[in-house]
């Protein structure tokens, strides 16, 4: 059983790593951009190097071989030790080229940081599932949640401003100062296996997807995480547009969305893990998307009545809350639908999904923005996560049925895997 003290040093460790692997992939695709722009680098090049997130969608498939080749001294701690080295070592060779260097060489480098940054992603991310007992797994979600907004502050904020003061070098420099930081306690970390579990054989072992979605709940839960944080999530991308048009200055706009809003969803995060805690997912699941309703509503409302700069920047703000408390529920599902044994491989396949629609529905609000304007494109989201909320309230019962032993201590509950009767998956997965 995991000591409340090892237990806290395992939540920082896994949440620094989730911060050290989001900030390049964050700066490369979000800040990089206004430095190619003073550059000269035209709309078109900057979009096409959007490419370099596109291993995203594409984690189900490289969790493949991170669930097939394993090793009996600490299989996914491996992983996580050569990918991160990898990464690290290639953001140095980035920060020899320079913002004049061949732009197609440029952008294989970024891409490859992608692929590597997505990769090491899995692992990591499945060794927490590993080693928290699900009693944890709700705080390292929102842990997880919060990591992101901050990676999103540094990424596309500090790291800009380093770069202005300091050069080309200095923010893949420091980005790869952060990833080797993170090898010394990697390799201290005993892997072993997760209390309670049944042991794992060292070797090959594939994804089976179909036991993924025979798990009790597991399906409803699927239609949740496709739908849950796309609409918030667009409606955030566009809001910076949005305060520019309505007269906020460009340094406004990123000091109060990009550093204000990644910290109130940084600390809604926090916040939204202990209200899943206290109810359960079962019913925070229609809670949390009762609230993405209501700020969507808030701030379609402000822009249809035209509430001033104010009321605004509230339902902004609202919008930022409701992201944080979403995304720490998402995640720590995630964490609890990934079997044991394939801890790799199912992380992978919801990864890839949520990234599937939080970068298609996007795209679809951009073409409503350009047919409607702000408040068209607002009303559109607003009316699909409506169809969220319908979707949640039908699917409570069934994932609080599959979560009902989310909270009891990892030494005294077990949750009985499909694999028991179809022999697909582990006998059991400890709680």
């Amino acid at each position: 059983m995991t000591g409340k003290g090892e237990a806290w040093r395992l939540q920082l460790l896994f949440g620094w790593l989730n911060f050290v692997l989001v900030v390049p992939s964050i700066y490369l695709l979000l800040g990089l951009p206004l430095v190619m722009r003073e550059h000269g680098w035209s709309g078109t090049d900057i979009g096409l190097f959007q490419l370099a997130g596109l291993p995203a969608v594409f984690k189900f498939l490289l969790a493949l071989p991170v669930q097939r080749y394993r090793s009996a001294h600490g299989h996914y701690r491996l992983w996580a030790l050569v990918l991160c080295l990898l990464l690290a070592l290639l953001l140095v060779l980035v920060s020899q080229q320079g913002i004049t260097s061949n732009r197609g060489y440029l952008f294989g480098l970024a891409f490859a940081a992608g692929v590597l940054a997505t990769w090491a992603d899995i692992p990591v991310n499945a060794l927490a599932i590993k080693l928290l007992p699900q009693s944890q797994q709700i705080r390292a979600g929102s842990i997880r949640s919060a990591a992101l907004f901050l990676g999103a502050i540094v990424g596309a904020g500090v790291m800009l401003l380093v770069q202005s003061r300091w050069g080309w070098q200095a923010p893949f420099l420091l980005m790869a100062a952060g990833l080797l930081l993170t090898l010394l306690p990697l390799t201290w970390l005993r892997e072993g296996r997760s209390s309670g579990a049944i042991a794992e054989p060292v070797g090959p072992s594939l994804a089976d997807w179909a036991g993924y979605f025979r798990q009790p709940g597991a399906r409803l839960w699927t239609w949740v995480l496709l739908s849950s944080f796309p609409f918030v999530g667009a409606a955030w991308l566009y809001l910076k547009p949005l305060l520019l048009d309505e007269g906020m200055t460009a340094p406004h706009v990123a000091l109060i969305a990009g550093i204000g809003g990644g910290v109130v969803g940084a600390l809604a995060s926090l916040l939204g893990g202990r209200v899943v805690q206290r109810l359960g997912p079962g019913r925070t699941i229609p809670l949390f998307m009762l609230w993405a309703l209501f700020a969507l509503l808030a701030l379609t409302a402000a822009v249809a009545v035209q509430a001033g700069m104010a009321w605004l920047l509230a339902a902004a703000f609202l919008l930022a809350t409701a992201m944080g408390a979403v995304s720490s529920l998402v995640f720590t599902l995630m964490m609890f639908f990934s079997r044991a044994q394939r801890q790799a491989a199912d992380y992978g396949l919801q990864a890839s999904l949520f990234v599937l629609t939080r970068m298609l529905v996007p795209i679809a609000a951009g073409v409503l923005l350009d047919h409607s304007g702000h408040l068209g494109m607002l009303a559109g989201l607003s009316l699909a996560m409506f169809v969220v909320c319908a979707l949640a309230l039908a699917a409570r019962r069934s994932i609080a049925l599959a979560t009902a032993g989310l909270y009891t201590s990892a030494d005294k509950a077990v949750r009985a895997d499909p694999g028991l009767v179809d022999g697909s998956g582990p006998t059991q997965r400890a709680i």
